[in-house]
């Protein structure tokens, strides 16, 4: 099989992609390798309103929206953040939509089926036995691509998360961050999703023993409350990068290799927003590839450039805030309120300059 583009991943990134490569008249063939568009559910399935890239946010998988954010540092009075809005998707949903507009594109969208092995020449070898070759390879694959991993492109800074989903018994219309020194490299959440509400966590990936325990506590504090039940209706997980973009483009044999999304190292290493960055760069990695194959010998640069425009700012600056806690917490011990407060979003300290390294 020969393709134009082949793309490793149908979340937003590969499946938006998909749609404006396929649109464009490529031949395209993007494998996943879950089983169904968007299921399991690794996400918090939350996108703010300043990130919702215009018609992001599809009215058939929204499904409540936000308004304002409470943020609790350990146990203090929370802070009330007004004008924080944003959108609950079905994560489930929003996928799969993407994915029917990218297969109606002309795009082949292949599920349980993985790019397993790539050669320096860039010849593929997928989870099924068969053998593809492209003129382009777009990794879509997640934090741990196997894509970026073929041109040495790797997120090295990781952190694990865990969530799972109860019964939301009070309508809320906010966002709930937690900060504390029991949640180290991370923060918890409570996001609310019409009946239901997704609680998580996330911490440094050689804390991983600390998932289980810290969520359960956390699910607790907020079921004492009355506003969630006790019983647990799903869990999911996963990894998130937190460096910050690494290299996006690389050459195997004749093949042009980019990356977007998680793989590309664009999640928000504070917040761990990454649903928009993925379609966002999705579209451009898409625009860059068509102007590639029609000769453009500029595009691959532009399509960096276009990412640096983009989220350089915020991701140096969300870099720099997990490094200041970082340093603090090896030197302290721990974190005091102050500092938990200076590096979240809510607080005016967050926005301060960002010194040149």
């Amino acid at each position: 099989m020969e393709y134009d583009l082949v793309i490793n991943g149908l979340g937003p990134a590969g499946a938006s992609a998909a749609i404006e490569a396929a649109k464009a008249g490529l031949s395209v063939a993007a494998f996943e390798k879950k089983a169904v568009a968007g299921f399991p559910v690794q996400c918090a399935e939350f996108i703010p309103a300043m990130l919702d890239a215009g018609d992001l946010v599809i009215s058939e998988t929204s499904v409540q929206k936000i308004s304002e954010m409470i943020t609790f540092v350990e146990e203090d009075t929370p802070d009330l953040t007004k004008n924080f809005s944003g959108h609950m998707i079905d994560r489930r949903a929003f996928d799969a939509s993407l994915v029917k507009k990218a297969e109606q594109a002309g795009a082949a969208c292949t599920f349980g089926v993985k790019v397993k092995e790539i050669s320096n020449d860039g010849k593929l070898l997928l989870s099924n036995g068969k053998k593809v070759t492209t003129k382009v390879i777009l990794g879509a694959d997640g934090p741990h691509s196997l894509v970026g991993k073929s041109i040495g492109c790797v997120n090295t800074k990781i952190v694990e998360t865990r969530q799972i989903s109860v019964a939301l018994l009070k309508p809320h219309m906010a966002t709930d961050i937690y900060l504390s020194n029991q949640i180290p490299g991370g923060y918890g959440w409570m996001f609310p999703k019409g009946d239901v509400a997704n609680i998580g966590l996330g911490v440094y990936a050689d804390q991983k023993e600390l998932l289980k325990p810290a969520l359960e506590s956390l699910h607790k504090r907020i079921a004492k409350t009355g506003q969630v039940g006790n019983e647990i209706i799903g869990y999911t997980g996963g990894a998130i990068p937190v460096g910050g973009m690494i290299g996006v483009s690389g050459k195997l044999g004749q093949s042009l290799v980019l990356l977007a999304g998680d793989a590309a190292g664009l999640t928000n290493p504070v917040t761990g927003a990454g649903i928009a960055a993925g379609v966002m760069s999705g579209r451009l990695a898409a625009e860059a590839i068509i102007a590639y194959l029609s000769g453009d010998a500029e595009a691959v640069d532009i399509y960096q450039e276009d990412l640096e425009d983009l989220f350089g700012a915020s991701l140096r600056r969300a870099v720099a805030r997990r490094k200041e806690l970082m340093d603090l917490g090896a030197a302290q011990g721990g974190l005091s309120k102050d500092a938990m407060r200076g590096a979240w979003i809510a607080y005016e300290d967050y926005w301060r300059k960002v010194e040149a390294a």
